[in-house]
């Protein structure tokens, strides 16, 4: 499993109107192949500065299928233009540590 992590910084006077928009863009996700699941957290000391994470099969599942997707498109046009500064998004797998 592959988590996807990007925290976005949201022009602060859109913050209700990048919430309703992400609850349409969602629906577009998870419908993709590969995807296990997602949440989004808003920060408690900054009120427009989100952690979006997203949990995939593959790192491919993201970043070929996702992303080269009509879906990413529409995801893209619903979504982008909120962000100040545009996000990084980094990609993390498990660590699995022998039992002590």
């Amino acid at each position: 499993m592959i988590l996807e992590v990007a925290i976005l910084d949201v022009k602060p006077d859109q913050v209700a109107a990048f919430e309703s928009d992400f609850s349409k863009a969602q629906e577009l996700i998870v419908a993709m192949p590969g995807y296990l699941g997602h949440e989004l957290n808003r920060c408690l000391e900054k009120r427009d500065r989100y952690i979006l994470l997203v949990r995939w099969v593959t790192l491919a599942d993201h970043t070929e299928g996702f992303r080269g997707s009509a879906e990413y498109q529409q995801w893209s046009a619903l979504l982008h233009h909120y962000y100040d500064p545009f996000p990084t998004v980094e990609h993390y797998e498990e660590v699995v540590l022998p039992a002590s």
